[in-house]
């Protein structure tokens, strides 16, 4: 796989910045516990929720009940954001992801995700694979979802640099 075309915006950067590689973002997307969704309701207005998500063969991975806000959302506009970062001014590394999901049904598909859950979060975040769906003990299901990158942006803190990643 090639990577994304990388860009420094200048406007927006330290006049010592660098652009981020890719590999630098890729890791932070792997290591990071908590991501924001933004998904837009029906009516147009936005909703923006915490989460959980998994880095996988170059995707973002995700779940949420069927009845959930965000699934209902993404079932009318497959497009949404994911962000990761810190709270932190002067360090580290945020993230914008940007593109359209697509349900993940497949057995094998999902039972590399579930056990990624696992290895990241630990066996509090066992899902059992059900029919096109995560399931658990108590009969709840969970649709997953796959957010593979259109549009990515890093915002490096310290030397302040922001770069766009376009795949």
């Amino acid at each position: 796989m090639t990577g994304p075309v990388t860009e420094l915006d200048s406007r927006f950067s330290s006049p010592d910045a660098t652009a981020t590689p890719w590999t630098a973002a890729r890791e932070r997307l792997g290591d990071a516990e908590v991501f924001w969704l933004s998904t837009v309701r029906p009516d147009g207005r936005p909703h923006v929720t915490p989460l959980l998500a998994v880095w996988l063969d170059e995707a973002l991975y995700f779940c949420t009940g069927p009845d959930e806000r965000k699934a209902h959302n993404l079932a009318q506009n497959a497009n949404c954001i994911l962000t990761t970062g810190t709270s932190s001014l002067h360090k580290g590394l945020d993230l914008v992801v940007e593109g359209a999901v697509r349900r993940v049904k497949d057995t094998a598909t999902l039972r590399r995700i579930a056990d990624e859950y696992v290895a990241k979060y630990g066996s509090e975040w066992t899902f059992d694979v059900g029919e096109e769906a995560f399931t658990n003990q108590v009969g709840g299901v969970a649709l997953v979802f796959e957010l593979r990158p259109d549009t990515a942006f890093g915002f490096a803190k310290g030397v302040y640099g922001q770069t766009r990643w376009r795949f």
